[in-house]
């Protein structure tokens, strides 16, 4: 059985079918707000004195900021799918954003052997979430919610559409990484194109604005799902203007295209706020503001990057901090204090459990979760348990030097365990204070080898459990292969045109 608890803004792919509404019974409606590619450093509440994010500085003055947020991979489909289940990725072995390609329940998880400059043989990543996973959305229908799907979906081609996932209501989703385009036509599937060049972003607000005024008098889950800031990278004109000839004090951030594409979606979560006021249910509906990885620090635009994420550590598509640290905020008027902010550690696979809980359902004993619910750090009631989050990412990705690894965070350390890059092939290690060091600067292994040996206990009971696929040496290894690593991938701004 799925139940349903609590609220979020998602994308969904062009199917509507009725529900039986349920009268609101005092739970909150809730509304999952995900942006895809915005890092932790794309906004004003987290410092960026270059984009503009006053929606989300709203937000935070009526909710929560959480500083330490984490998505459970530094790419699209996994974290999306750990949103979904409250389950780490691995489980499933869903570890790359592979959404969008066909279906591959049959391709054995390691290959016999791997390219000759690879070290170790990388984890084959599956191209779908299974329809087994029991979702928030199914949970929540139990408790007498409504759900709607809004957006970027990308977790897989039929038959794994969210609609197949608990979702009554989708609009204009699909297996899609990014927008087709993000001006009308936009070429999705089941998604009616509106007036020529109308925008994306403003469209699924409408979509949004209209499934909230009809759902108002029910208990109602919606993800509004955003396509941005993903590539393609295409602004509105009339707001790329503003920052063309804008200084960041800094002298990081200078992209006009991404300074746009956030603003709009700024706007949005505006414009949902304004909604929630007009119909007088703002206080009765939570909501869940976060990115599903980092900033793209690797595609390479006529102006320069996409986005800087300094003072993290590199970005999308990269296990250390700038590719999975991301911005957060939570806002339930009248539980979570407004204007305040909180420092503990937080995934994106923590809101499965915290949803459920605000729902008034309980956990399926025969479902192992990874996540834990926050719900004292929303009440400032009681203590977290578990003491660390994990990411596993099993993978070389030559755009962002990143190598095949995993790592662990605790309140004090990160450690981060790469496969395949230690003496003779055996494993590296890298060691963070993060607190003092969230640029990953001073590598402490070699210093605290106790504190390596005690978190790696931890990343090997965690990789354990969840079934993970870990990389193994590559038979075809040949150090005099020329290694591409570090190469970027080039998307000329002439190619996405903007209006």
């Amino acid at each position: 059985m799925k139940n349903l608890p609590l609220i979020l803004l998602t994308t969904g792919i062009g199917i509507t079918s009725a529900s039986a509404a349920q009268p609101n019974t005092g739970k909150p409606n809730i509304i999952f707000f995900l942006v895809d590619d915005m890092g932790w450093m794309d906004c004003s509440t987290n410092g960026s004195q270059y984009y503009e994010t006053p929606n989300m500085e709203r937000l935070a003055a009526q909710g929560r900021l959480f500083t330490n947020a984490y998505s459970a991979s530094p790419l699209s489909s996994p974290t999306r799918a750990s949103i979904m289940t409250g389950r780490a990725p691995e489980r499933f072995h869903l570890t790359t954003p592979a959404g969008h390609l066909p279906p591959n329940p049959d391709v054995p998880l390691l290959k016999k052997q791997d390219a000759a400059w690879k070290k170790v043989i990388e984890a084959t990543s599956r191209t779908f979430m299974p329809t087994e996973e029991v979702t928030i959305a199914e949970r929540l229908k139990e408790a007498g919610y409504t759900t709607c799907h809004i957006g970027k979906w990308h977790l897989g081609h039929e038959p794994y559409y969210p609609q197949h996932q608990g979702f009554d209501t989708v609009i204009a989703s699909g297996h899609h990484p990014g927008p087709p385009s993000y001006f009308s036509p936009y070429k999705i599937a089941g998604f009616k194109d509106g007036p020529d060049k109308e925008y994306i972003t403003d469209r699924l607000t409408d979509e949004a604005l209209k499934y909230i005024e009809t759902h108002q008098d029910t208990l109602f889950y919606l993800n509004m799902w955003h396509y941005a800031v993903h590539a393609p990278y295409q602004g509105q004109l009339s707001l790329m203007e503003k920052y063309q000839n804008k200084v960041d004090p800094r002298g990081k951030q200078n992209c006009a295209i991404m300074a746009a594409m956030i603003e709009s979606m700024d706007a949005s979560l505006g414009r949902i706020m304004d909604k929630l006021d007009e119909l007088g249910i703002a206080d009765n509906t939570l909501i869940v503001f976060v990115s599903d990885n980092g900033g793209n620090e690797y595609d390479i635009l006529d102006s320069g990057y996409p986005t800087n994420n300094d003072p993290l550590r590199s970005g999308k598509g990269n296990i250390h901090e700038g590719g999975v640290r991301v911005p957060c905020i939570i806002s339930w008027p009248g539980t979570i204090k407004a204007g305040t902010r909180s420092d503990h550690i937080v995934s994106t696979y923590d809101f499965f459990p915290t949803l459920l809980q605000i729902a008034g359902l309980q956990p399926d004993p025969t479902i192992e979760l990874d996540g834990e619910s926050i719900m004292p750090l929303l009440t400032d009631k009681g203590k977290m348990k578990r003491k660390a989050i994990f990411t596993h990412f099993p993978h070389y990705v030559v755009a962002t030097n990143n190598l095949p690894s995993s790592s662990v965070r605790t309140d004090k350390w990160k450690l981060i365990r790469t496969y395949g890059e230690g003496p003779d092939r055996t494993c590296s290690y890298e060691l963070y204070k993060i607190r003092e060091d969230i640029g990953e600067q001073n590598n402490l292994a070699d210093k605290y080898p106790k504190i390596v040996q005690q978190l790696e206990r931890m990343l090997d009971d965690h990789l354990i459990r969840t079934q993970a696929t870990i990389p193994v040496l590559n038979p075809n290894y040949d150090p005099s292969v020329a290694n591409p690593m570090g190469k970027q991938n080039r998307f000329p701004v002439e190619n996405y045109p903007c209006y």
